[in-house]
């Protein structure tokens, strides 16, 4: 019960940001772009800090996810979410924001929707295949969509110090943020490759013929 509430409440805020950016769209076309982040970031950043939820629900056992995997989902957003594009006003009118929105809130209404109903052990074959195929696709773009707003970013992290730290004396130790977010850059293609295995594994798990024939 309690799975299925937080679930409820995903949808409900991810597909409430889905709608309203279509509906934002169709109204003001490009011009509407540009204020993704101003009219909808509110709610995008309390569904992010909400999904964290979900490494406590697989860490105490009430959720057979694998933790690794959803572990790097959950931190790439979170990173590229609070720290770049939170942080720099510059960024949060880019474009790529709208992108990386429109991105993540279609697989998440998918998703917990899926989840919803499996819960209640309904199981929808044409939505079984669209949970575990849609993210294929969309995820590595998703990355791609990451790794460019925190190319985006760097000027503006190198013009403004944010995050750089320089000890002061007798330490000798500074932390410039460009280049830890260059660093991480690398750790988000490697998470990529790992994360899109067990996407397919998790496929051929739940969509095998078997599987196929008890959720028809």
């Amino acid at each position: 019960t309690y799975l299925f509430a937080y679930d409820l409440m995903q949808f409900c805020g991810h597909s409430w940001i889905f709608t309203n950016m279509i509906i934002r769209f169709m109204s003001f076309g490009e011009d509407s772009l540009a204020d993704t982040f101003y009219s909808i970031g509110l709610v995008m950043r309390l569904c992010q800090l909400l999904s964290t939820l979900e490494i406590l629900h697989i860490l105490i056992g009430i959720d057979k996810s694998h933790l690794l995997p959803r572990f790097l989902q959950i931190t790439e957003r979170i990173i590229v979410l609070f720290v770049v594009i939170n942080s720099q006003e510059e960024v949060q009118g880019k474009y790529v924001v709208c992108v990386l929105f429109f991105l993540w809130n279609l697989l998440d209404v998918v998703r917990y929707t899926y989840n919803m109903l499996a819960r209640m052990g309904i199981y929808y074959l044409p939505l079984t295949w669209l949970n575990f195929s849609l993210c294929i696709l969309l995820y590595p773009l998703s990355v791609l969509a990451k790794a460019f707003a925190i190319c985006v970013s760097l000027p503006y992290f190198e013009s403004f110090g944010t995050y750089s730290i320089k000890l002061p004396f007798p330490f000798t130790f500074s932390i410039y943020f460009p280049y830890v977010l260059k660093m991480y850059l690398l750790v988000l293609f490697i998470g990529m490759c790992f994360t899109i295995q067990n996407i397919i594994s998790e496929r051929k798990a739940h969509l095998g013929t078997g599987n196929i024939k008890k959720k028809t």
